[in-house]
């Protein structure tokens, strides 16, 4: 065998070496606790959780929120401009990660009104009137329930929901999840479990015009 040739083998073997390295070091990553692939929508959704757009998009943005932050309120009509830009095509998920000292009883406000079909309207009179129950970051829940007040609610069975266990059990699922995806920060988003490469408005835009063309 000629200088050349070993050469030429042993280059050979080095990169399936390295392929396979390659392949093996993904496959562990994938299935390391708090590390999901893209393809286990158990973890990035949550069955019941509140949707907007489409039941049958084949496209969904999940977006992880806090109500007590001020971002969150700020992206919230983007979601619809998104929604709209692509009819029938796209939905979003909203799920809960109370980061905000507070924000866990506020959520649980914000479930029991989703038992009763009015988590939307809920969440919006919240974020509208955010600066009246979160004060220096933190939520105050008794003035987010006076808010919520002003709604065409069963108020009695608001308040019996919230601390039953279908409200735990929602709301412990999306913590559990938050934590495994590593959100440390609201609004945290992702598309078809894809997570953005960069935060930003202009990045989930791009990605979730990128998952519509592989989708449609």
């Amino acid at each position: 065998m000629t200088r050349k040739s070993i050469f030429i083998s042993v280059a050979g073997i080095l990169l399936l070496a390295f392929v396979m390295a390659a392949l093996i070091y993904k496959n562990h990553q994938s299935s390391l606790p708090g590390m999901p692939g893209a393809g286990d929508r158990a973890v990035y959704e949550r069955t019941g959780a509140p949707l907007k757009g489409p039941v049958d998009a084949k496209v969904t943005i999940v977006e992880f929120f806090d109500p007590a932050c001020e971002t969150c309120a700020d992206f919230y009509p983007l979601m619809k401009d998104l929604i709209d830009r692509y009819p029938g095509k796209v939905r979003v998920m909203m799920r809960y990660a109370p980061l905000h000292t507070g924000s866990d009883e506020v959520v649980k406000l914000l479930e029991a009104a989703h038992l009763q079909g009015k988590f939307f309207p809920a969440l919006e009179l919240l974020f509208s009137n955010q600066r009246r129950w979160v004060v220096n970051h933190v939520s105050q829940p008794d003035r987010a329930l006076g808010i919520l007040k002003g709604m065409a609610l069963d108020h009695d069975k608001l308040q019996a929901d919230m601390n039953g266990p279908v409200v735990s059990q929602a709301i412990a699922e999306d913590v559990q999840a938050a934590g495994a995806l590593g959100v440390r920060a609201t609004p945290e988003f992702f598309v078809n479990g894809r997570p953005l490469p960069e935060w930003g408005y202009e990045q989930l835009e791009r990605l979730v015009e990128r998952t519509v063309k592989e989708n449609y």
